[in-house]
């Protein structure tokens, strides 16, 4: 009877283990799923504002439209720039913090 007792702890344990292999692999999906959008979205932006460029010097014949179109997409720019550093960083405290989860 105990002996029966011991297999079905040990089927209970590895069942749990199995759901929590189960739970990180799907974790790890969805944050890489994340990771592909969001590097999507970085692109697509980057092209949209490369095309707003564009526009605007083969279109614009005024040069103070210009000078101030290209600094109101320069401040796009580095704000874009600023959100994807601290997005990076966000990133990597999260992988931190899944790292330091894994090991206690």
């Amino acid at each position: 009877m105990n002996e029966e007792r011991n297999w079905s702890d040990i089927s209970k344990d590895i069942s749990n283990v199995a759901k929590k292999i189960k739970s990180r692999i799907d974790e790890e999906d969805l944050i890489d799923d994340l990771k592909d959008t969001f590097k999507n979205t970085i692109e697509n932006s980057s092209e949209l504002i490369n095309s707003i460029i564009k526009t605007v010097e083969s279109t614009v014949t005024d040069d103070q439209i210009k000078k101030d179109t290209r600094e109101i997409v320069s401040n796009i720019n580095h704000e874009l720039k600023v959100l994807l550093t601290d997005t990076k960083n966000m990133y990597s405290n999260l992988d931190d913090t899944g790292s330091i989860s894994e090991e206690e």
